[in-house]
């Protein structure tokens, strides 16, 4: 799709909401990058090279540099090479363009020092985004080898013909590349419908969450009704919030090339684990939903990015399914009788699943799942991804089931149509033995007979314990999954009143949240939540 310049590629304007120091610090907090660095050595996106395109702040002159002197970059002028359709080159200030304050802000949140998610990435190559779009996908000439580019821009309302032509460039570029496209998801204010880029089916979308509510643009896609936004991340703009998510990837591919994730760093590196883990890591904000058929949330996509428990997730390993099984086309496929089962509640696999135009494929993943203080329910989260193919205007149909393996009963199901990523999230399940299936839907108007796919999955209970220690009491429980909030009340009459007054923040030791609270302390409950 050959565009003129300035004319189709529109920028976010943030209008007083640039995010400072102290707002960054604190994001760092919530989306699990400071408990990251505490429990890990050195993840910080070393040895990944990103991209940043640009939109220019001005249609008259060409804003759209990162400064790297900027009190929110702060890294050295031979991290970056600047691009656009006059040239390039590694100095900065230079003709190609000048200094952009959305530019900086980006840089700020994504890899600057010491706020951003990713300090210590290879190298960064700034674009002046009309030149990466029109010259780079458009074309699908390979860049420098860029793994993941942020993209805190869209294209504004396009027509749906327009829209489909942006999001084939982006994910056939994607195929032949193995690049990651984080792309913002349109701020609420500008267009009610999500935007492209961020309508791509192989990039992740972003969202903006700010004070228990989004601040994006919303889904489903106007195409064909597909879940958009991916996933949130803390922001008022979705500028902000992208880059938080694009160097949240930079650090998990670190993570996984390094061997963090296993042995098969080439499988942990794929842009569709990456994708995986991040959306099956993120947490559930008050009033998240999702259906069969729609998969993610319109608004909140899998929820808010906390990139601590989707390392932990890839830390799990990949493991591989237990049987495979095919039978007819649209026929049952209850769980078979295997003894095997996965021994790791918290981990992924990158696979591929088979079909033919008259059977289904069935990957299934059998799982023990315990619960660790003996009773009550579970959670559980597992996604699925896979990419729209080089080419194709469609995508193969893949589904995720979980089975009670006991009774054959389906306990959940994500089954979109058009959705090339599937998500469960059951906060109440029972201990139990369960079924946990890949099925890719056979028939006549397939893709391909095989499709890759990356699945990240996670089985837990979060057991509070309480001791005595001399006239204090002692409060625990794991550092993962992340997310939870300790609260007391005085007693639990109803309705019982919750609160985190006078409860200190609690310190990290042997992986255990640790609490000292003064046994004079008035109130006697205490409960872990999420939002």
């Amino acid at each position: 799709m050959n565009a003129p310049r300035r004319q189709i590629i529109l920028l976010f304007l943030a209008a007083a909401l640039f995010s400072g120091p102290a707002a960054r610090a604190q994001n760092l907090g919530q989306i699990g990058v400071t408990l990251l660095r505490a429990i890990t050595t050195n993840v910080d996106g070393s040895g990944i090279r990103v991209a940043q395109p640009e939109a220019s702040l001005s249609t008259n002159s060409p804003i759209w540099e990162v400064n790297p002197a900027n009190a929110s970059v702060g890294q050295p002028g031979t991290l970056f090479t600047y691009i656009s359709d006059t040239g390039s080159t590694n100095n900065f200030p230079n003709a190609l363009g000048s200094e952009s304050s959305h530019a900086d802000s980006v840089a700020g949140n994504f890899y600057g020092i010491p706020g951003g998610v990713a300090t210590n990435v290879a190298h960064v190559d700034n674009y002046d985004a009309d030149f990466f779009f029109s010259n780079y996908v458009s074309n699908l000439l390979p860049m420098p080898t860029a793994a993941i580019v942020n993209q805190s821009f869209t294209f504004g309302a396009l027509d749906v013909t327009d829209q489909l032509q942006v999001d084939s460039a982006y994910d056939d570029y994607s195929e032949t590349f193995g690049t990651l496209f984080v792309s913002a998801a349109n701020n609420i204010g500008n267009n009610p419908t999500v935007c492209a880029p961020g309508t791509a089916y192989n990039c992740i979308s972003v969202g903006a969450y700010a004070n228990g509510t989004y601040y994006n643009s919303i889904g489903p896609t106007s195409d064909n009704g597909r879940c958009k936004p991916d996933i949130t991340a803390l922001s008022s703009v979705t500028s902000f919030s992208t880059p938080q998510v694009a160097g949240a990837a930079a650090l998990l591919m670190q993570a996984a090339l390094r061997g963090d994730g296993g042995g098969d760093t080439n499988s942990a590196s794929d842009i569709r684990t990456i994708k995986a883990l991040l959306l099956n890591g993120a947490i559930k904000p008050a009033g998240w939903t999702n259906s069969n058929s729609s998969p993610l949330d319109a608004r909140y996509g899998a929820g808010v990015l906390n990139v601590f428990n989707s390392y932990e997730q890839l830390a799990g390993g990949k493991q591989n399914f237990t049987v495979s099984t095919f039978g007819p086309a649209g026929s049952p496929h209850p769980p078979p009788a295997n003894p095997n089962s996965i021994a790791v509640l918290s981990g992924w696999d990158f696979n591929t699943n088979s079909t033919s135009t008259t059977s289904d494929g069935v990957n299934h993943y059998f799982f023990n799942v315990t619960n660790e203080s003996g009773s009550g329910w579970l959670t559980a989260t597992a996604t699925l991804v896979w990419n729209r193919q080089l080419g194709r205007t469609n995508i193969n149909d893949l589904d995720l089931f979980l089975f009670n393996a006991a009774n054959s009963n389906l306990v959940a199901c994500s089954t979109s149509r058009v959705d090339n990523v599937e998500h469960l999230w059951l906060p109440q399940l029972p201990p139990g033995r369960y079924d946990l299936q890949v099925l890719k839907n056979g028939g006549t108007d397939t893709v391909s007979d095989a499709e890759t796919y990356a699945l990240a999955w996670e089985f837990f209970s979060e057991p509070l314990q309480i001791a005595q220690v001399e006239t204090n009491a002692a409060l625990s429980w794991p550092v993962y999954p992340a997310g939870f909030t300790l609260e007391s009340a005085t007693n639990l009459a109803s309705p019982a009143v919750w609160t985190t007054n006078n409860i200190p923040p609690p310190v990290v030791t042997n992986n255990q949240n640790y609490i000292l609270l003064d046994e004079t302390n008035v109130n006697r409950f205490f409960r872990l939540r999420r939002p």
